[in-house]
């Protein structure tokens, strides 16, 4: 159980949270990867806090960094020293594939642009993260998670109403980045069995929001209307969203005509009372949608009508914090939460890959999914081991 990835060397020389989480799913799914680090300061994440664990101490780590770092290694190189670049150049002779999320030219001018690359190892992959893109009119730019949310239109989207822009609680541009950009590396390693030669696969934070605007994006691109931000219910699908009830608040769905209608069954409404009886009169009188589903609500617990919700079909669910997430058995029973032995912290439990494998067989399917994780390497940990393989 080591992984699809098993024997694909993945040298790492990004930093932040882009490049990183896309070397993280790459060691997740059983790739060897080597993160490059700066001697002294290493990633930029390992000073982002607080929180840290043992804050004071030399053996400070953050917790960002340990969020988006597991399994991998950490070696420090000098980019601009003749035998650390040497050392560099070994490593892309051997690898299968290299991250890197510097601002556009950088490489070049530590002499290790695409065409060095490519003599120093055709078969190479090399994904290429940048800010806004690698060209155009602002390719140069440097590229930050909020800073994209916004230029991307996200933020628009996002918030209570037109005139409350918010940023995504987590930084998505750069995560939804890493996603891609560690799809687009599978996809080149796939085409490399047939031509034998690796490619350049480039993605960037602009081009990951713009990747997920889904049905806003066509929304403007062929109806020609805008999106803006309306809080927490569906611009098109009515009633979906969040509802008050007494002493808090459900989340609903009603995604079809048969789902409104068992709704309006199970809390005595008339489905086809004017301006409810089709979705989009629906989404046209939201407010009306709501105001009377809030007072069918008003002297029932979130429990009980959730309760009845289930009872009736509804598709519905609570607004948990984070503690409630990782202590529900659902989390746990999906392998969202692994446990780790730190080289400097101890034991650690980190939230867990995304993704299980399961190989089907004469008795049913078994699991094949990775169960082996590595901690977040403390910075330089693998210096001799990896020096030491270098030059044998």
């Amino acid at each position: 159980m080591t992984g699809p990835l098993d024997g694909v060397l993945v040298v790492d020389l990004t930093r932040a949270l882009a490049g990183p989480h896309a070397g993280m799913m790459l060691g997740d799914l059983g790739a060897r990867v080597i993160k490059v680090e700066n001697p002294g300061s290493g990633d930029d994440t390992r000073g982002w806090g607080p929180p840290f664990l043992h804050p004071e101490g030399a053996e400070r780590e953050s917790t960002y960094f340990l969020s988006t770092n597991r399994n991998k290694e950490s070696v420090t190189l000098d980019l601009k020293d003749d035998g650390d670049k040497e050392l560099l150049r070994e490593l892309v002779r051997r690898a299968d594939v290299l991250l890197e999320n510097f601002r556009p030219g950088t490489l070049d001018r530590l002499s290790f642009g695409t065409d060095v690359l490519e003599q120093l190892n055709p078969r190479l992959v090399t994904l290429s993260i940048s800010g806004f893109g690698h060209d155009g009119p602002e390719g140069g730019r440097a590229g930050y998670d909020q800073i994209a949310q916004g230029e991307g239109g996200l933020m628009s989207l996002t918030g209570s109403g037109p005139d409350d822009p918010q940023r995504v609680g987590v930084p998505i541009a750069d995560l939804l980045a890493g996603m891609y950009g560690a799809y687009g590396v599978l996809a080149a390693l796939h085409e490399r069995q047939r031509t034998g030669r690796g490619q350049v696969v480039r993605t960037s934070l602009l081009a990951a929001i713009v990747g997920v605007h889904a049905f806003q994006g066509t929304r403007w691109t062929v109806a020609g209307e805008v999106g803006r931000a309306q809080g927490n219910h569906h611009p098109s699908i009515a009633p979906y969203g969040l509802f008050h009830c007494k002493g808090g608040s459900v989340q609903l769905s009603c995604g079809s005509e048969g789902l409104w209608r068992r709704l309006c069954t199970e809390f005595g409404l008339d489905a086809d009372a004017p301006g409810l009886a089709t979705n989009g009169e629906r989404v046209a009188h939201r407010d009306q949608v709501v105001e009377l589903l809030e007072r069918a609500f008003v002297d029932l617990t979130p429990e009980e009508l959730l309760a009845r919700l289930a009872g009736a079909g509804i598709p519905a669910g609570k607004v948990r914090t984070l503690d409630e997430v990782y202590t529900w058995d659902q989390t746990l029973s999906q392998g969202l939460l692994v446990d780790v032995e730190h080289e400097t912290l101890g034991r650690l439990q980190l939230p867990g890959p995304p993704l299980r494998f399961f190989a089907p067989g004469p008795d049913g399917e078994s699991e094949t999914t990775r169960r082996d994780h590595a901690a977040p390497p403390v910075l330089g940990s693998s210096n001799e081991a990896i020096r030491a393989w270098l030059s044998s």
